[in-house]
């Protein structure tokens, strides 16, 4: 049977030649570089002043800085809990029920943020959403205050 650790001298050895290494390394005189340029502030450059713009203009610039934003929609048509066990007997043609009502409307969630309610239609041999209901930012709130 063979030793396969390594004596400590050795180890001792590995670094202190990794150490040497790296002084040797350090002492070596660098080429010569052009000093850095001085660094200027950006000042109204980057940072524009904003008080000189008016309201209506400032509400303009800044809606348009987010409709890029891509948001994650989503349609729930219910939910459910089952167990692992479960989970894993499912198969091709299984049922599983949710607590939605056939004939409910669907929930539209933005971000996972309740924001309409809508149905299942058919466009062009796709599904889509009919929006029916937007729910309000005060409905929002008291639907969360009941939760």
């Amino acid at each position: 049977m063979t030793d396969n650790t390594t004596p400590a001298s050795a180890v001792d050895d590995d670094w202190a030649s990794a150490l040497a290494e790296q002084t040797s390394a350090a002492q070596v005189t660098p080429v010569a570089q052009a000093p850095a340029p001085a660094a200027a502030p950006a000042g109204n450059q980057v940072f524009p002043q904003l008080e000189n713009r008016t309201a209506a203009a400032a509400s303009a610039l800044d809606i348009s800085r987010v409709l890029d934003v891509p948001v994650q929609l989503t349609a729930e048509i219910g939910r459910t809990r089952i167990t692992i066990k479960n989970l894993l007997q499912l198969s091709q043609g299984s049922v599983v029920e949710l607590d939605g009502l056939a004939g409910q409307p669907l929930d539209v969630l933005i971000n996972g943020y309740l924001i309409a309610q809508g149905e299942v239609v058919v466009v062009n041999d796709k599904y889509g959403i009919r929006l029916t209901d937007i729910i309000t930012p005060s409905e929002r709130m008291q639907k969360l205050s009941r939760a």
